[in-house]
């Protein structure tokens, strides 16, 4: 089975990625994998990033890993089995390079019902999907 599962969690929506976290815990517990819990912060154009506060950036980076360490720290699983990881950039791009670097060989996530737009401009999940180093578990929200 598993044995390195990254689950990528949206800092700003984290209850979205709850199957997600669940059956990752559920995973971790049954077959000794971990949990690479994973948050990506956009990035920001130079022109914006220029009237933002200095040391902005490292805020929000310090900010999502302290949400990604709680979600960790709250599943039902052997202590020591959970890493956090907070990257820079797109979302799908960042996904696929940290399951490469991590050796996972699961990316496990939700993904919302695809909407028109979705067909045309493409969703996140179907970019990992298409592009990951390893399986991909995709759970639909309700």
């Amino acid at each position: 089975m598993f044995k390195k599962i990254l689950v990528p969690v949206d800092p700003a929506e984290p209850g979205f990625a709850e199957d997600a976290l669940q059956k990752a815990a559920t995973f971790a517990r049954d077959y000794g994998a971990r949990i690479h819990l994973m948050a990506v912060c956009p990035e920001v154009q130079s022109f914006v990033a220029s009237q933002l506060p200095e040391g902005w950036q490292q805020r929000e980076i310090d900010e999502t890993t302290v949400i990604l360490n709680k979600i960790g720290a709250e599943l039902d699983v052997p202590d020591g089995t959970v890493d956090c990881h907070v990257r820079m950039g797109a979302v799908y791009h960042e996904v696929i390079e940290e399951a490469e670097k991590a050796g996972c060989d699961l990316v496990l996530m939700t993904s919302h019902k695809p909407g028109l737009s979705t067909y045309f401009i493409g969703s996140n999940a179907a970019h990992i999907v298409r592009h990951a180093p390893c399986s991909v578990m995709v759970l639909r929200s309700e």
